[in-house]
């Protein structure tokens, strides 16, 4: 079992920093301030190793209004919550605010602890009691252990211990697994190490050489020694209270707030799609993008709620919202925030986040409902083809749905290989292990169709369109081994054909109009009547300027595709059998030669240096003769 976090929680000056040096020997108040005010300022750190054998790792939060960021900051990743109230004074403003700042954190189980009690008789001590157990009536709280202490004289003390025993003897925490994650709350240098950074790790394990990331910066360094709890170790797993030592970054690089984690297992965003619940005990609803201060980890960051649904939230209900920050933050799904009003400054809700990086979401739409529906009741496999459709074409490698699932590892590769060989995910690069949904992929499939449907409708006459012009015409940003995956199908399904150069429906046949047939039989008898003196492309355009320029065109490139001519140049176009005739005539004449060079074409042919260059230019070109110097000789020979 992983070590467990105990919280304290409690209105300022109910003793929490007391009890725990009375339990523990720690005096969790470090800063010459808080010692001279008597007041708990910045989080405080101790352990306490129980007859179980478990060392209990405790964080020790201020109780002051003016400092609830550092209670917020601390309270993040507790397991058990010691809820503090002095029994001289009963339930106070930050005990009630602490107590809802702990219930929108996910906090499930602790003890309830009346300090002071050698102040009060028996009789007020029954009276605050039974005010505490109703206040905590239908919570988390609510059947917890109570019990009545006094630090100075150390009545109830062993109690303390005791329960605390039990309640970790009875935990079933699990190890959270995956990648390493510790929201930074100290950051400072010390003479001889450099840069140490402190928090509670909440999740994985890393080790002392291993490299690690600082999010949303992305500023990466190795780790040079470890520390949890004052002791130097070599590896540290998630829920304990740890120090690094990392090497290579200044302490300018690093603030309170940021996370250190695994590099490459966050993807900093200014959205956060979440559940929020707007605390009951607020006055007034709450408006559309208000701005707040939205704790997550040890951040504190302003922002605007989303209401997707609602234009304004009245207290006590929850709502489907997104997030908008003014700062870049790394959640993944699960992780729980508090919202505090801009100003006045209080606590007035919070949940959970679903998302840590979804695409900006338009309010009012049915499809919003569906996709919190989703997040709320859908599997893992529901959930990962929601972040694949909103991928679109680039889809997303497994790494990067890893992030946007919180999920890592074996055991989440082998829950997406019944989607992928059911083909609902399809694997469209697996050098990048590039996943995009089977939803988007046949909706390209069905796009692709059209567009050659729409371009054989507009051009008849031509066989269909070249691979990069049909690529460009596709929706989205469609890369060469999507397009190359996809052409590939559907041509093994018998949608399309794919020739050497064009792409074309498989049921598409080059069909021509009447005037395309009038001028196509034309042509061909003028160019056969040409032989090897053929007109120039311009010189045909007038020869036929009865029909539209485009047309003739068209023709002229029919009659290629169907042999009938060759071209030879932009200019140029020869009739087939002529020019088969011509090669045939020269290969020979090389043959007995040896060679032959222009002027002997030119005799051998009798065409103009108009006609005999740009042939003995093509021939070069098809590899039937290959030039050296001024010379020709066939090509296979010289192989």
């Amino acid at each position: 079992m992983r070590e467990i976090v105990l919280g304290t929680a409690g209105h300022v000056d109910h003793g929490k920093t007391s009890l725990v040096k009375a339990l523990t020997g720690i005096d969790t108040d470090r800063l010459k301030e808080e010692k001279k005010r008597g007041i708990t300022i910045e989080l405080g750190f101790a352990f306490l190793d129980l007859p179980c054998g478990h060392r209990l790792g405790i964080i020790d939060v201020p109780g002051h209004e003016r400092f609830v960021k550092n209670m917020v900051a601390g309270a993040t990743g507790i397991d058990l919550l010691a809820f503090v109230i002095a029994a001289d004074e009963g339930i106070m403003p930050q005990t009630r605010e602490h107590f809802e700042i702990c219930r929108l954190l996910g906090v499930k189980r602790g003890l309830v602890i009346l300090t002071k009690k050698d102040m009060v008789d028996a009789e007020w001590l029954a009276l605050v009691q039974e005010d505490v157990r109703q206040f905590l009536a239908g919570s988390f709280l609510e059947d917890a252990p109570m019990l009545t202490v006094s630090s100075t004289t150390g009545e109830g003390l062993a109690e303390v211990r005791e329960v605390l025993d039990t309640l970790v003897r009875t935990s079933e925490f699990s190890e959270a697994h995956g990648p390493f994650r510790l929201p930074v709350d100290r950051v400072f240098s010390m003479k001889g190490f450099g840069v140490v950074v402190t928090g509670t790790s909440i999740s994985g394990r890393i080790a002392v050489g291993e490299d690690i990331t600082v999010y949303p910066q992305g500023h990466t360094a190795k780790i040079r020694g470890i520390q949890v709890h004052g002791q130097d170790v070599a590896l540290v797993e998630a829920g304990k209270r740890t120090a690094i030592n990392i090497q290579g970054l200044d302490t300018e690089m690093i603030d309170r707030g940021n996370m250190l984690a695994t590099s490459g297992t966050l993807a900093p965003s200014y959205l956060m799609d979440a559940d929020f619940f707007y605390l009951s005990v607020n006055a007034k609803p709450l408006k559309n993008r208000s701005r707040v201060r939205v704790h997550i980890g040890t951040a504190e960051i302003m922002g605007r709620i989303v209401l997707l649904e609602d234009e304004a939230l009245a207290p006590g209900s929850r709502a489907n919202v997104q997030i908008l920050l003014e700062e870049p933050f790394g959640a993944w799904p699960g992780d729980r925030y508090v919202v505090r009003s801009y100003s006045p400054v209080a606590t007035i809700g919070g949940g959970g986040i679903w998302s840590g990086a979804p695409p900006k979401r338009r309010r009012f739409k049915e499809a919003n409902s569906q996709v919190f529906a989703l997040y709320q009741a859908g599997s893992t496999e529901d959930i990962s083809l929601l972040h694949l459709r909103e991928a679109g074409v680039a889809g997303l490698t497994f790494e990067a749905l890893c992030v946007k699932m919180g999920q890592f590892g074996k055991r989440f590769r082998k829950l997406l290989d019944t989607p992928i060989s059911s083909r609902k995910i399809i694997m469209v690069d697996s050098e990048r292990q590039r996943l995009v949904a089977a939803e988007v992929f046949e909706a390209m499939g069905t796009s692709l169709q059209k567009i050659l449907a729409d371009f054989h409708r507009d051009n008849s006459m031509k066989p269909g369109l070249s691979r990069e012009e049909l690529r460009s015409r596709l929706p989205g940003d469609l890369d060469q081994r999507f397009f190359q995956l996809l052409i590939n199908t559907l041509g093994k399904q018998g949608m399309i054909v794919v020739d050497e150069a064009t792409v074309r429906l498989a049921g598409h046949q080059v069909s021509l109009k009447a005037d395309a047939i009038s001028i196509r039989a034309e042509m061909a008898a003028f160019y056969t009547e040409a032989g090897l003196t053929p007109p120039t492309v311009r010189e045909l355009q007038e020869r036929f300027a009865k029909y539209p320029a485009p047309l003739v065109r068209e023709v002229l490139e029919l009659l290629v595709r169907e042999q009938v001519l060759a071209k030879i140049s932009e200019e140029l176009y020869f009739p087939a059998r002529a020019l088969a005739e011509l090669q045939a005539q020269m290969v020979a004449f090389i043959k007995t030669e040896g060679e032959i060079d222009a002027p002997r074409f030119k005799n051998l042919t009798g065409l103009t240096r108009k006609f005999s260059i740009p042939l003995l230019e093509y021939f070069d070109r098809i590899k039937v003769t290959i030039r050296v110097g001024d010379r020709r000789l066939l090509r296979e020979r010289i192989s």
